[in-house]
């Protein structure tokens, strides 16, 4: 079965407070897009790798790999005006690639995510392969309370049924081809909430609290130091970090 991966990269420097778009903003000496670009090369699946782009910045890109020395095999998309459009451009790559998806796995994957694992990404793929869909998710560490329509009221809610999502999230490919033909919604944060509403049901695999997404500056701080003290951790703490069952 084939497997592709479509980096989704048209985030703004806005919340970061720079110029630059925050995955090109560098962590550990190189762009964050390319660190998340690296560990799908990575995995045991190794997807042949779509990168989505806004159109004005794929020069950009083409000069960065040259300067940065970055050879991973991928091939660039253009960017649409929301996530939604981004992700269904680059399906439409695939598709003229690869018009019959029933017998591929497609991850979609936050640029803005550096520090995902190669075996969380594996764990995805395989789950997709199981079931056809798979999302990363981990459960809530906080108190969690729901606020009313009208904001007048708020009600706790039980933590242990709150799971906070993560990408990777990986699907058989026709499913999510077919996912992506409905009309955009204000309702679809992710690619699960997409797949879910044409009535598929989602597998969760476990998360990684390291996996986090670059928004704000100091998202890129803790980032360094996680990737610092990944590098450090011992072999126990691989084992422990790595358990992706599904739950």
């Amino acid at each position: 079965m084939d497997s592709y991966v479509i980096i989704v990269a048209g985030g703004s420097g806005t919340r970061m407070g720079t110029d630059i778009p925050k995955q090109f903003l560098l962590l550990n000496g190189q762009p964050v897009i390319m660190c998340a670009v690296r560990a799908f090369r990575r995995c045991q699946y190794s997807p042949q790798i779509v990168v989505v782009l806004p159109e004005n910045l794929h020069s950009y890109w083409s000069a960065l790999c040259s300067e940065y020395g970055f050879d991973v095999p991928h091939w660039v998309a253009g960017g649409g005006a929301s996530r939604f459009q981004s992700v269904k451009n680059g399906l439409l790559a695939i598709r003229e690639r690869k018009p019959d998806l029933s017998d591929t796995l497609i991850a979609v994957h936050d640029a803005a995510r550096p520090l995902v694992s190669p075996d969380i990404i594996d764990a995805t793929f395989a789950e997709a392969a199981r079931t056809g869909t798979a999302a990363l998710a981990i459960p809530s560490s906080d108190s969690v309370r729901i606020e009313s329509s009208n904001t007048l009221k708020n009600n706790g809610f039980p933590r242990h049924r709150v799971y906070l999502m993560q990408t990777p999230q990986t699907f058989q490919g026709s499913i999510l081809w077919t996912s992506y033909q409905q009309e955009e919604d204000p309702a679809f944060t992710d690619d699960a909430s997409v797949v879910e509403k044409k009535g598929y049901p989602i597998s969760l695999v476990r998360g990684d609290t390291r996996n986090i997404k670059i928004t704000f500056p100091e998202d890129l701080r803790i980032a360094a130091i996680l990737s610092g003290a990944h590098l450090r951790s011992t072999p126990d703490d691989s084992q422990q970090n790595s358990d992706n069952g599904d739950y």
